[in-house]
């Protein structure tokens, strides 16, 4: 087992005493900070950033250099998977990321490829192990992974959106369809999510921005239930130490026993929830 000087986080999660409860603020990557816009600047664009693994790493550690933090997360996007399956991932200055080819059709989903994310994610792979070198056991190195359900969206609507109309309509003209890109999707976190954990990462966060748009009952048919999958598909235990699986549906509150019974180590909360509850 590697050594780890701050385990804090990690013994949280598994329930185990800690000296102090961490608190987790989930913020937007490190752009308030100055050195993480001259980075980015030196980088060219984001995708450049995140494709870079030293500069991925820099960006990852400069928050640990000015608080003394428990875990350090990824810098990485969320939208690597789809970008990966060749959806021709752009980012519009002030509209955030669009993709050239959306998924319109049956057609569109068979032919997307299984991804082997050792070779066309391998970046990020490269960004895990050089990010857990560089923290030389100070903290652990939480890895991420968009859920299902947000990944899909991204890929029908092409983009932002404020109204879902495309993925809804998907949802309940063609649900078959839209089964069968989840469960794509699904397969593709899974190994995504294990290549980090092989690589360094010692935990995991699955990010599910979108499913808060749902009804309960389609929330279990199209969001949770692919969450539940990848849960049970990925490696809970590496270096001879447990790797905790948070789940986080934003606006997802009125689900959060459901989230827990998926067998995760931990629920992430938002604005909407009193902690205390």
């Amino acid at each position: 087992m590697s050594e780890l000087k701050n385990d804090r986080y990690l013994r949280a999660l598994l329930k185990q005493p800690v000296d102090v409860t961490p608190v987790w603020m989930m913020r937007q990557a490190g752009r308030y900070l100055s050195e993480y816009r001259a980075t980015r600047a030196q980088a060219g664009d984001f995708m450049s950033l995140c494709k870079n693994a030293e500069l991925a790493c820099e960006v990852t550690l400069q928050p640990l250099r000015r608080y003394p933090l428990d875990a350090a997360i990824l810098f990485s996007d969320i939208l690597t998977i789809p970008d990966a399956m060749g959806l021709g991932l752009y980012f519009e200055t002030g509209e955030g990321p669009k993709f050239e080819r959306p998924i319109q059709s049956l057609d569109d989903v068979k032919k997307l490829p299984k991804l082997d994310p050792t070779d066309e994610l391998g970046y990020v792979m490269n960004a895990v192990s050089t990010i857990r070198r560089e923290l030389k056991g100070e903290v652990p190195l939480i890895g991420f992974s968009g859920s299902p359900w947000t990944l899909a969206t991204y890929m029908i609507e092409g983009g932002s959106s404020k109204t879902f109309g495309k993925i809804k309509k998907m949802a309940f003209a063609e649900p078959q369809t839209l089964h069968l890109l989840l469960d794509k999707v699904a397969d593709s976190v899974i190994d995504y999510l294990n290549a980090q954990v092989k690589a360094g990462a010692q935990s995991l966060m699955i990010f599910d921005s979108w499913g808060g748009v749902l009804s309960p009952r389609d929330y279990k048919e199209f969001s949770l239930q692919y969450m539940h999958k990848i849960v049970d598909g990925l490696i809970r235990e590496n270096d001879g130490r447990k790797v905790p699986v948070t789940l986080f549906t934003k606006n997802g509150g009125q689900w959060i026993e459901a989230i827990a019974a998926t067998g995760c180590d931990a629920v992430g909360l938002d604005w909407t929830i009193d902690i205390a509850d």
